[in-house]
């Protein structure tokens, strides 16, 4: 997946467990190891907005893009095959 969580980084610099950090935010720690672990396929705003208060950092301390391999990552349209009108960038 294009898109890496990087909550363990957060949780090491705020020396704060799994189960702290799912207590505070209002999750079950099972739910917080999906998103942790790069398996959740979405994530509410409200959620990552009570991740970035409790953690105290922005959003891009947790979420960053990597590219899919050689040559890889394209946007969304792209990989649906959606069309993109003339003159413009996806």
């Amino acid at each position: 997946m294009p898109i890496a969580v990087d909550i363990d980084v957060m949780l090491a610099k705020r020396k704060m467990s799994v189960g702290e950090l799912a207590e505070r935010v209002g999750i079950t720690p099972a739910n917080l190891a999906v998103l942790k672990n790069g398996r959740a396929k979405a994530v509410r705003f409200t959620t990552l907005a009570a991740l970035c208060e409790v953690l105290e950092c922005q959003p891009g301390d947790l979420l960053r893009w990597e590219p899919d391999g050689p040559g890889g990552g394209g946007s969304a349209a792209h990989e649906s095959g959606a069309s993109v009108p003339a003159g413009t960038t996806p």
